[in-house]
Formats: structure tokens, sequence, C-alpha cells
């Protein structure tokens, strides 16, 4: 499975969740491959899901892929919340 973090520039706080993300895939044993990325490459992307800002969420959402907003980047608690909540839709 693949999972994207997206912040405005794909730089900064994309990349301090995606490394949350990563470390919450291992604590569940998931074999995900996570990417960074800035909003304008999200829209053509191909993934399993989308974690971002609430902010940047509405506008991320006219796709297919779920996206998840996530408040505290670095709270592996809320991360995986999503995380679980994308695993727990896709039954």
């Amino acid at each position: 499975m693949k999972f994207l973090a997206v912040c405005g520039f794909g730089v900064g706080s994309s990349m301090i969740l995606r490394m949350s993300i990563e470390k919450v895939c291992r604590e569940l044993n998931l074999d995900a491959e996570v990417e960074n990325t800035d909003i304008s490459s999200a829209h053509g992307a191909q993934c399993d899901a989308i974690f971002t800002s609430a902010e940047l969420q509405a506008e991320l959402q006219n796709s297919d892929i779920p996206v998840y907003p996530i408040k505290k980047y670095m709270d592996l608690a809320e991360v995986k919340e999503a995380v679980q909540k994308f695993l727990e839709e896709q039954k």
C-alpha cells in the first residue's frame, strides 16, 4: 500500500508527517510505502490514502482517494488513529 503525506510545498511539515506515518506503519506491521509531496503533485498521484492538514483536506478531497486530516504531525497516537481508520474502512 502507498500513503502520501502532503503539505503546501512538500518539504517541511510533510516530511515530519511522513516519518510519523512510517513509525506507525512499523508499529502496526504494515508493509507501506510512504512519500511526502506538495499539494499540486498529490492531485495526480496514485496512492491508497492521503494524510494532510485540515486546511488542505478540502482541496484534496476531490478524488476517489481517502484523505485524513492530521492536526499534530508528531503525535503518533493521532497518526495511528488515522491509519487505523483507513484500514478499518478498507474492510
